[in-house]
């Protein structure tokens, strides 16, 4: 049983949709006050977020094709742990030179977040990746169009403060770099 006053009891849990990269959980749930109802939401593997910086400073952003809102993306490599990834550092150079080409020569963690909780499960862990270089060529998977596209970090940082930038995992990664970096 809850033990915090405002917590749901689930009463019952089943997938309702399951797709390559998440699925749909519909759960029946006790309220507070005791009524029952459903909620669902959407589960999916933790995601690591790469802010990589070149030696030269530039952030090696992509450019994607993102079917749900219909437009290229500017933004940061990003994606799915998988079952072979050792750890979330693996994870998170391997979407690097997945999605880019480039290897790390560091790789520090930033944060974690929980982008969507009120809809989502989805947990997303930013790292920092410093030393870039272009050592291999992109293995895209069969549904990914991406460019890369690196990009000067204050005309990022501008782009993200003119809301030119309207990815989420990018504004969040480069706000709590930001962030962090004001308080060193």
């Amino acid at each position: 049983m809850p033990t915090d006053p405002l917590a749901w009891e689930t009463r019952d849990r089943q997938i309702a949709y399951t797709c390559p990269g998440f699925d749909i959980v519909n759960e029946r749930v006790r309220l507070p006050d005791g009524t029952e109802t459903e909620f669902d939401y959407l589960s999916e593997p933790a995601s690591v977020c790469i802010l990589p910086f070149t030696p030269d400073g530039d952030v090696v952003c992509i450019e994607e094709w993102r079917q749900a809102v219909g437009r290229v993306n500017r933004g940061l490599p990003v994606g799915g742990t998988e079952s072979d990834d050792d750890d979330l550092e693996a994870a998170a150079r391997r979407e690097l030179a997945e999605e880019t080409g480039h290897e790390a020569e560091t790789l520090e963690k930033l944060v974690t977040v929980e982008p969507a909780n009120g809809i989502a499960d989805t947990l997303l862990h930013f790292f920092v990746a410093r030393g870039c270089r272009p050592t291999a060529e992109q293995q895209l998977d069969h549904n990914e169009s991406i460019r890369v596209a690196p990009t000067g970090y204050e005309d990022l940082l501008e782009a993200v403060r003119e809301g030119e930038i309207r990815d989420g995992r990018t504004v969040l990664a480069i706000s709590y770099h930001r962030l962090f970096d004001a308080e060193a």
